[in-house]
This record gives structure tokens, C-alpha cells and sequence, in this order.
């Protein structure tokens, strides 16, 4: 629908649409300009006042034989109106839109109206995400604005090559979504794919933000538990990202950018390894790979090793028979590591849960007497303990949520099959988690395991070891 030349028509249109008079903050006022009436619609708490003020104070100033001179809205902003964000629309929904998106729109004798952008949205600091911490390195993080998180990437790059592309998703939320990318390191194929995806996305609102966004786009691969998506809150690692051909979401309303495509090994890294010194940052990916191995494997392989003790007491003299239980138990081990799994994620809700000044004290009594307790009454063995322990500390070597439990899933069909099936059954578990994994697709459709498959050396070595930084000599 396109405004009219009736200016109360135009009036009556907006209003309606707007719902102007049954909701206390949308406002509605008035300028008298020599005895031709503007009309101003705007949302109470995304502007200033004193914006409106000045307003008000250009066309005031405005002598009537000027304001005679003038024939359209954009004369009027070229020749009164002193705001640089100023536009023209004529057509109802973008008027609509505009106004429940924070901006101001003004009505005047013409078929089109004036926008007049004065967004202040309400956000906190820019605090460092406490998910993402370093030793070393900037200590900014992202907001819930999106214009602040892009300004906070462009502070980094200034790349006129770095392009934000806007789009609107949510027939009733309308929330603003911008995919990022630097448009001479990207594939051409994947960003079509991505904004192909947005476009014929279907959706009433992305009422949790990031998580309704991946949910809907990836909304046929449910079953996997191999997240397809990399979260960051820090703006240096999405930068980082983006220069190095990687595609950006940003969505309005969450700190949290989305990273894509992921694949498994993208995951292996960590802002502090590029903060630290060329060796140290090896070294600590080295010890990151290796524990997140052991976390997958350690309480499998400690089961089969208990259902079989005669393979430790055969091997090196017998020197690693004390890894086998000494105390009775009256539950399976291999049972007790499942209920180890699920104490261990109840203890983490109740954590989330507990204010900060007893957080402290209940993490002791969780810890120390719920465990002794386990122990004494035959619940638990003490290795048992030692090894879950072991493995929910692992589980925040890397820093994605989803990957850790996508861990927790695989080390769980690792462990019943071998609980249940023994050898044959740990063999299974491998195989069943290995085939889950190779035919986990990215969000393009691309192999989850790339580098590895198909092959590439050089970026495979890449994404494992970090090299002494090309320097570009012209």
C-alpha cells in the first residue's frame, strides 16, 4: 500500500496500522509549520528528546516564504532538517516497519513521508564474554546491537571489501538479521546457499535469538549432535574468521555471532593459541586435542578394561593393575559411569541456578560429601569418581556447549554398547559414532570432517598447527 496526496487519509492509515491511541508508547506529535501541519510517530525509549528538539527547532526557524518554496519531502530535508540520517518512503509497510524498528517517521501535505532516524537502543558494556576469556589480548565483547557489533568488526577490518547484507526474519518479531563476509575471500556458492537459506526461511519470530535462527535453518538434521554452527562473543575471533573466508550472522538481539561454515576441526581452536607465543600456542592445541580424546574415550575404555583384567594383568608385568577396582561394589561400573554422566548435568542446572553467595558452599557439598557418601555406601568406586570428575573437567577445554555434549552423546553410546557387548560392543560404538559423524553435513552441504576428508593438507595442518604468520611484503 502506497501513502496518498490526502494528508488525513495518510493519517488514518498510519494510525491504524500503528495502533496508535491503545498502546501508551507510541507517540504521536504535532509540528504547526505557517498553518501546515506535520505529523511525528515514534516509539517511546529508542530516541532522545532533545533529537525531536531540534526537529522541531530547524522548521520552526524556516521562513514562510522558504517553506513556500519547498514542494516535496526531500526539499524540505535538503533545505531545513540539519539530521544526516533523514529519508523518504512512500510506501505503508516500510513506514510501519520503520517505526517499530525504533525510528522516527514524519506525515507533511505530500504522498511521501520523511524518516528520520534517531535510534538510541538501550544496551549494556561492551564487557568481556565470560565464556571467552584470555590470558592475553582484547577484552571487548559483543552486545545485543546489532549496529554496536558491527562497528566493534569494523574497528578491526577496514576492508572496504567487508560487506553487511541486512535482512528481516520474523513475519511478527521482524528482527534484524546481517550476514557479514569480506566479498574477495569468500565462495561465491556458499553465500548464495546462506542467504538463500534466510530468504526462504518461514518463520512467525526469533524469539531466542540465535538459537530459533540456527533451529530453522537446520531444522531437517535434528538427530546429529555435532553442532554445524560456531558460536563466538569476542569481536577479534570473528574477525579473525572473517578474513580468513568464513561467513558471519549477526542477529539483533543476542551477543552471540554465528560463524559458518563449521566443520568438526574448527572447533580445535582458541583465541588464547594466537595470543601466545608460536610454540605455546602449539603446545596447547597438542594438549587440547589429546584431552578431548581422552574425554570421548576414558570411561569406555576403563569398562572393557575391567570386564577383561586379565589384558592389565598380563600387560607390563602386571605394573597397571592398580587401575582396577580394589573396594566392593554392588553396581556395575560401567553402570555407574551412566549415572556419573546424568548427576554430573543435574549438578550443572542446579548450578546455574544457585545464587553466587552459596555457590561456593553447595559445590562442596556436591562434591565432597555427596562423592564420600557414593563411595562408602558402595554406590561408587573411588575411580569412578576420579574418572568422571576427569571427564566433566575436560568438557571446557574447548569452549562450544554443543560440542561438549555432541562428546557427551558419542562417549554415551560408546559406553552402554561396551557395558553391554563388551569388546565387540566398544568396536560397535566406534564404528556407529564414526559413520554419524562422516555423514554430518555442514550447513552448505559440505563434509563435516574437511580437511581431513577430502583431503587437504595444507589447510588440515593449518587448523591443527598454528605457522609463523605470512608477511606480506608488497
Amino acid at each position: 500500500m502506497k501513502l496518498t496526496d490526502d494528508l488525513k487519509k495518510n493519517i488514518e492509515i498510519i494510525e491504524k496500522n500503528l495502533n496508535v491511541g491503545n498502546t501508551f508508547d507510541m507517540l504521536a506529535r504535532i509540528v504547526d509549520l505557517h498553518n501546515t501541519k506535520f505529523y511525528l510517530y515514534y516509539l517511546d525509549g529508542f530516541i532522545k528528546d532533545t533529537n525531536l528538539e531540534y526537529v522541531r527547532r530547524d522548521m520552526y526557524n524556516l521562513k514562510k516564504e522558504d517553506f513556500n518554496s519547498i514542494k516535496s519531502a526531500n526539499e524540505l530535508i535538503e533545505k531545513a532538517l540539519s539530521s544526516i540520517e533523514a529519508s523518504t518512503d512512500d510506501d505503508v509497510d516500510s513506514l510501519v516497519k520503520a517505526v517499530l524498528s525504533g525510528q522516527t517517521i514524519m506525515l507533511g501535505p505530500w504522498k511521501e513521508a520523511i524518516v528520520l532516524d534517531f535510534r538510541t537502543y538501550p544496551a549494556r558494556g561492551i564487557d568481556e564474554p565470560n565464556k571467552e576469556k584470555v590470558l592475553r589480548g582484547a577484552h571487548d565483547g559483543f552486545v545485543e546491537t546489532i549496529v554496536f557489533n558491527t562497528a566493534l568488526i569494523r574497528r578491526r577490518i577496514r576492508d572496504p571489501h567487508l560487506v553487511f547484507e541486512m535482512h528481516s526474519i520474523g513475519s511478527i518479531s521482524k528482527t534484524d538479521v546481517a550476514v557479514g563476509y569480506i566479498s574477495d575471500k569468500i565462495k561465491p556458492d556458499e553465500l548464495k546457499k546462506i542467504n538463500d537459506m534466510i530468504e526462504n526461511l518461514n518463520i512467525k519470530s526469533l524469539t531466542l535469538g540465535d538459537q530459533s535462527f540456527v533451529e530453522s535453518i537446520n531444522s531437517k538434521s535434528w538427530v546429529t549432535p555435532f553442532p554445524k554452527i560456531r558460536y563466538t562473543e569476542r569481536p577479534d575471533v570473528a574477525a579473525a574468521q572473517l578474513v580468513e573466508g568464513s561467513i558471519i550472522i549477526i542477529i539483533d538481539n543476542t551477543p552471540s555471532i554465528l560463524i559458518l561454515p563449521t566443520t568438526v576441526f574448527s572447533f580445535l581452536q582458541s583465541v588464547d593459541d594466537y595470543y601466545l607465543p608460536v610454540l605455546t600456542g602449539n603446545y596447547l592445541k597438542l594438549i587440547r586435542i589429546v584431552v578431548l580424546i581422552a574425554n570421548l574415550f576414558l570411561t569406555p575404555v576403563y569398562v572393557l578394561l575391567t570386564d577383561n583384567p586379565s589384558w592389565l594383568m598380563n600387560f607390563a608385568g602386571g605394573f597397571f593393575s592398580f587401575l582396577l577396582p580394589k573396594d566392593s561394589y554392588n553396581i556395575p561400573i560401567f553402570f555407574q559411569f551412566i549415572i556419573g554422566e546424568f548427576a554430573i548435568d543435574g549438578l550443572k542446572l542446579a548450578s546455574l541456578n544457585t545464587p553466587d553467595s552459596l555457590g561456593t558452599s553447595l559445590s562442596i557439598i556436591g562434591g565432597l560429601i555427596l562423592g564420600d557418601y557414593a563411595v562408602q555406601t558402595g554406590w561408587f568406586t573411588p575411580q569412578t569418581i576420579l574418572y568422571m570428575a576427569i571427564v566433566a573437567l575436560t568438557s571446557f577445554v574447548q569452549p562450544s556447549v554443543e560440542l561438549s555434549y555432541a562428546f557427551k552423546f558419542t562417549r554415551l553410546i560408546l559406553l552402554l554398547l561396551t557395558g553391554i557387548f563388551g569388546a565387540l560392543g566398544f568396536i560397535a560404538g566406534i564404528i556407529i559414532n564414526t559413520i554419524i559423524i562422516a555423514t554430518t553435513k555442514t550447513i552448505t552441504g559440505d563434509s563435516y570432517l574437511y580437511p581431513l576428508i577430502p583431503f587437504d593438507r595444507r589447510k588440515l595442518l593449518k587448523l591443527i598447527f598454528r605457522w609463523k604468520k605470512e608477511v606480506d611484503n608488497k
